[in-house]
């Protein structure tokens, strides 16, 4: 679901795009979702009757100055509720000179970036840095950095404002927004989910890697940030639904057959149970489906199924656990 339509859901507006706009009253108030950067959170501005459509680039004022944005979706109205406060208004569609001039400003990031590298080597400040952007207007420069604890960064912040001559705001970020800034290809063969549309982090824990049966190693379950991977949470309440409907590995089942046995493992996604059985005095797994077993008795606690090939893939490394569980109190932290 887009950021457009769960604004939609939760204001109780259930059109689907390419639909007629709700119709206009008296506590509703019309707005535009803006995007500033590919995969950003999204803004909401008033249009002001201005003629703006999905797609559209435009010019608005924000906390930080005078910004250029893209539109995300058509002129929706919403109810007026849903906002705290006064939203900013759209000043206008985007002209050919705005369009030169996002370009070029884009081009003098660039540069800024060097010359804050060249500054950052001179102060030496234990600090990474990311990105440079500078606002629309050119009323301020930031510079995105990583670094692992705090840093004393004011006299490369007055450095920087000498060759600048303007506004400087240096930006501590997470690793996460590293990723999302820098962009690259995940272990899938694909884009980076946030770098391509994912625009806001959701927590990520081992559990839902438990959940989905996956190794508990972090070289295949974390990303190139080095946090747990996002994906991890996509299907999560699938997973969690599915897992449900099948025993645990260790539990007694019987089949529709009248062979009863101990799970051996299951396969989720394709609601399968193997178990093991004894047929005349020597054991057997056999494989039952979704509705072709009954469960008769669940397993012991401290108890596991399988044999000894499934133990040790079942039994992750201890070092690794505690990888794991640094990523996931880490990430907790950086929120």
């Amino acid at each position: 679901m887009s950021d457009f339509e769960a604004l939609r859901e939760a204001v109780g507006l259930s059109q689907t795009e390419g639909e007629n706009k709700a119709p206009h009253t008296e506590d509703a108030k019309t707005v535009v979702g803006i995007r500033f950067r590919t995969a950003g959170k999204i803004y909401y501005f008033n249009p002001e009757d201005k003629p703006v459509k999905k797609g559209d680039h435009v010019i608005v004022e924000t906390a930080r100055g005078v910004e250029f944005g893209t539109a995300v979706s058509d002129p929706m109205d919403i109810a007026a509720g849903s906002f705290p406060k006064q939203l900013k208004n759209i000043i206008r569609i985007a002209t050919p000179e705005d369009e030169e001039k996002n370009a070029q400003n884009r081009e003098k990031e660039k540069e800024a970036f060097k010359i804050c590298l060249e500054k950052i080597e001179r102060h030496n400040p234990e600090m990474k840095l990311i990105d440079a952007e500078y606002t629309f207007d050119n009323s301020k420069i930031l510079f995105y950095f990583t670094a692992d604890g705090r840093v004393d960064f004011r006299d490369l912040v007055k450095d920087l404002a000498m060759v600048f001559r303007t506004r400087i705001e240096l930006r501590q970020i997470g690793v996460r927004d590293e990723a999302k800034i820098l962009g690259g290809y995940g272990i899938c063969g694909r884009v980076l989910c946030c770098h391509s549309y994912l625009s806001d982090f959701a927590p990520v824990s081992i559990k839902m890697a438990k959940e989905q049966n996956l190794s508990l190693n972090p070289t295949k379950i974390s990303g190139v940030c080095g946090r747990l991977m996002c994906c991890l949470k996509n299907e999560e309440e699938i997973y969690e639904e599915l897992n449900k409907k099948l025993p645990r590995p260790g539990d007694e089942v019987e089949g529709n057959d009248g062979l009863r046995g101990e799970v051996e493992s299951v396969n989720i996604l394709r609601q399968t149970v193997r178990i093991l059985v004894e047929v005349d005095d020597e054991k057997e797994l056999h494989e039952y489906g979704d509705g072709e077993w009954t469960l008769i008795r669940k397993r012991k606690k401290g108890k596991q199924g399988g044999g000894k090939k499934e133990k040790a893939e079942a039994s992750p490394n201890e070092n690794d656990i505690k990888a794991l569980e640094k990523m996931e109190d880490d990430d907790r932290k950086n929120r």
